[in-house]
């Protein structure tokens, strides 16, 4: 039978195999899907919003472009595409997210179609103060097979770098009172909203998308 020193030698093994299990990197995103596929133009439709703000759609589709094409991808026309959802009766988001993916190649012939959701988009208070916050998620589908090439989800908040720690507690009461002022006067959301997508959707290490064709480090195939 183990003696009483080796059954401790044996937990303390033990221990110290979870915790470096626990410490361990993160596994890679497998992008496996995307570079077989080599998608060189990208159909963004309108994401589906579930926050409480009715503009959280249109703020985050205005800057989803940008990025995109800076990853080096063509990106259709994100106008000319709610507009021709719009004349074929289509105008909430998720009927747009419901079309069958041949019917959307058919229509648009882009190689990937770019599906987005909002989770969180405004201000949320708290007891001395308050966040403008935005969150969303992604998936990019192929347009001719429907396999999923990549997926992720970003946010941003309007409180980032910022340190109170020291302004006292009247100093805090006075900030809380100019956040929720400017809050309700301004729509910082939109601008929030641009940080988020930029996270969401540019070529970065780690879970990022991988350069487009038009991007000087495409050839290397890594963010």
């Amino acid at each position: 039978m183990p003696t009483p020193s080796t059954r401790l030698l044996s937990t303390a093994a033990l221990m110290a195999a979870a915790l470096l299990t626990g410490c361990a990197a993160p596994k890679a995103y497998d992008y496996t899907a995307l570079k077989q596929a080599k998608p060189r133009s990208i159909l963004v439709l309108p994401p589906v919003n579930e926050s409480l703000d009715i503009k959280a759609t249109h703020s985050l589709l205005a800057h989803s472009s940008k990025p995109l094409a800076e990853a080096g991808y063509y990106v259709l026309p994100v106008a000319l595409v709610d507009e021709t959802f719009r004349q074929n009766g289509l105008t909430q988001a998720d009927d747009m997210h419901a079309v069958d993916l041949k019917k959307l190649n058919d229509i648009f012939g882009a190689d990937a179609v770019l599906y987005m959701k909002v989770k969180r988009y405004g201000a949320t208070y708290y007891v001395l103060g308050s966040a403008t916050v935005v969150e969303a998620q992604a998936r990019l589908v192929d347009a001719r097979t429907g396999t999923l090439l990549w997926d992720g989800r970003a946010s941003a908040s309007s409180e980032e770098g910022k340190n109170n720690n020291s302004a006292g507690l009247v100093g805090l009461l006075i900030t809380a009172l100019v956040q929720q002022v400017l809050s309700s006067v301004t729509d910082q959301s939109h601008a929030v909203a641009g940080i988020a997508s930029h996270r969401l959707l540019s070529v970065r290490a780690g879970d990022g998308l991988l350069p487009g064709p038009r991007h000087p480090t495409y050839a290397d195939g890594k963010p």
